[in-house]
């Protein structure tokens, strides 16, 4: 009987049943919670949730472990969905409401304090009296006197001046204070360009006629009897084989998975099969191996605290120990092996036990 962690006394009196149940079908196989966690395709940290009522358990996790403890599915199904029931209650009630929206009312103007000016005008009709437009500056005395004084008096009322003898405005251009535009350059006279024209032509087609002829000159001088020139060879393309596809979840294969964990790389559960196994004392030490993965590893069921186990191919060697507690199983990191001959597992029991797998 595994030691179990007390439930909590809050938990609904269904989910604390189906949760009780689980445990002992559990203990009535004699499998610890990471060899369940295997063989039934969920995360060992599920198993710990669903074992100690931390959440709802899916219906696929209670199908899987009938069948891996050959208990009978009916009475299981039956309390998980009262379990299931409880969990959804649960849950709607711990459900929290959206708050109010955060926005407040817009402040209303300080009492007393009148409204800025508009820098547009009131349209007519709104009762708002329109701003006072600026006077234009007075004109100086003398200016208004000069334009209200009729023709022939001074302006000012002063005493009258001599007019000029010609009134009239006399405007003289000023011309521009920028430079000069400069001249634009002459160009050719029009009897050279057409004479130049022909030269060019003729230049041009006195050079083709000499490359020409010095390219005959170079092909007789070569002669018949000289062997042809080598074809280019063209270089081979050599392209590497591609990398083979991995199923879904698998995250490694052959020399890349030494070292790692067969369950996080997606190598154990359905993919794996045991090729060899054996007992040493109570306890149950397999070789499990995944040929999609290339790779193989040990696992022992049943064992003690500080049971020790192993899988070896050729130099390659990984170990692991049972950490007691709930678990009596533990499985080993992964080695990298051609066929699933090639790996043997070994356990050193903690008693002074020890065995290894093919004799």
């Amino acid at each position: 009987m595994s030691a179990w962690k007390s439930l909590s006394d809050e938990l609904d009196p269904d989910v604390r049943t189906f949760t009780e149940r689980l445990r002992l079908v559990i203990d009535r196989s004699g499998l610890g919670v990471v060899a369940v966690a295997e063989r039934t395709g969920h995360d060992r940290a599920d198993w710990d949730a669903y074992l100690h009522a931390r959440g709802p358990v899916p219906r696929s996790a209670v199908v899987a472990l009938s069948d891996v403890t050959g208990a009978d599915l009916g009475p299981l199904t039956a309390h998980w969905e009262h379990a299931d029931r409880a969990w959804k209650r649960t849950l709607r009630e711990r459900a929290v409401p959206a708050g109010p929206s955060a926005a407040g009312p817009r402040a209303a103007p300080e009492p007393g304090r009148a409204p800025a000016p508009s820098p547009w005008p009131s349209p007519p009709g709104s009762g708002a009296a329109p701003a006072p437009r600026p006077s234009p500056d007075p004109a100086p005395d003398g200016v208004r006197d000069r334009a209200h004084a009729p023709e022939g008096e001074p302006a000012g009322g002063g005493a009258p001046e001599e007019a000029p003898a010609d009134r009239t405005m006399r405007i003289r251009k000023v011309p521009p204070q920028g430079p000069a535009p400069r001249p634009a350059p002459a160009g050719p006279a029009p009897g050279r360009r057409r004479r130049a024209t022909p030269l060019l032509y003729a230049a041009g087609i006195a050079g083709a006629a000499l490359v020409v002829t010095a390219a005959l000159l170079l092909v007789d001088l070569g002669g018949s009897g000289a062997p042809p020139a080598a074809a280019p060879t063209t270089p081979i393309a050599t392209t590497a084989a591609p990398a083979p596809s991995l199923p879904e979840g698998v995250s490694c294969t052959g020399a890349d998975c030494g070292g790692r964990d067969p369950e996080s790389m997606g190598c154990g559960g359905p993919l794996a099969t045991t090729v060899a196994r054996t007992r040493v004392g109570s306890a149950l030490v397999e070789v499990r191996h995944s040929a999609v993965c290339a790779a193989a590893w040990a696992r022992i069921t049943g064992g003690a605290e500080g049971d020790e186990v192993s899988v070896q191919a050729g130099t390659a060697i990984q170990i692991a120990n049972v950490e007691g507690g709930a678990d009596t199983d533990a499985y080993t990191p992964m080695i990298p092996v051609a066929s699933a001959a090639a790996a043997r597992a070994c356990a050193s029991l903690s008693d002074g036990g020890d065995g290894c797998t093919g004799g």
